[in-house]
């Protein structure tokens, strides 16, 4: 067993871990079930994870690889009372059916424009990659992802 320290949506946490532990099984043990299990292979990105401001697949990291980063999960951003922006703009366009796969299309979205307030449609694309969708078409989550940009620098 291995201790490691991470910060996780603000707050400072020591794990005791086995060594071949992922770091998406440390977090949903944790209680942050935002973070879906899927493909368990890294395609499909409902185990996205902001860790050290990049959008990583935490079913494919091993935890104490994430020793002393920090990481945001759905639940780090924004509430119910307050959602955020990409939060809201999602709700708006439609685009959330089943959700299983919103957690971790916003949390790509959210890295992406903490990078880049100003993508362009073609990074929005480039920036959900990663996250496969059965329910809705990619086109209403790329504008509600637009929407969201405009919002968050005071457009709309």
């Amino acid at each position: 067993m291995i201790k490691i320290n991470l910060t996780i949506n603000g707050k400072a946490k020591t794990f005791t871990i086995k060594p071949d532990e992922l770091l998406i099984d440390v977090l949903r043990k944790e209680g942050y079930k935002g973070v879906k299990r899927g493909c368990d292979e890294g395609t499909c990105g409902a185990c996205t994870i902001i860790l050290n401001g990049r959008a990583v697949k935490s079913c494919i990291l091993f935890a104490a690889q994430a020793h002393e980063g920090s990481i945001t999960t759905i639940e780090g951003i924004g509430t119910r009372d307050h959602p955020h922006p990409i939060q809201q703009a999602f709700v708006d366009e439609g685009v959330v059916q089943c959700g299983f796969c919103i957690p971790g299309l916003i949390i790509s979205a959210k890295t992406l424009l903490d990078q880049n307030p100003a993508p362009t449609k073609e990074e929005v694309k480039k920036a959900l990659d990663g996250n496969l969708c059965r329910c809705t078409g990619y086109s209403g989550q790329i504008k509600a992802v637009l929407d969201a940009a405009a919002v968050m620098r005071g457009e709309k």
